[in-house]
């Protein structure tokens, strides 16, 4: 079974224009995972997307993987 890492990973890779550059980091927490995302700085943007749409579609996912896992995934985009 995919992990929501793996998930996390492959679609910043399908929007990013330098995909071996993407790097996801799983930090486990007591309740909440926090999902550390790294790209190209060239590719920032598009992982952000305009007024951060993008990003907020990801955690929106995020969301509403936890719910069905019982667990609060948060994801940070690291400059």
């Amino acid at each position: 079974m995919a992990s929501i890492r793996d998930l996390v990973e492959e679609i910043a890779k399908a929007l990013v224009d330098i995909p071996d550059e993407v790097q996801v980091r799983e930090v486990q927490g007591e309740q909440t995972t926090v999902l550390e995302l790294r790209v190209a700085p060239s590719d920032l943007g598009k992982v952000i997307g305009k007024q951060g749409r993008t990003a907020r579609s990801i955690r929106t996912l995020l969301g509403a993987a936890g719910m069905k896992l019982n667990r609060r995934f948060t994801l940070e985009i690291l400059e």
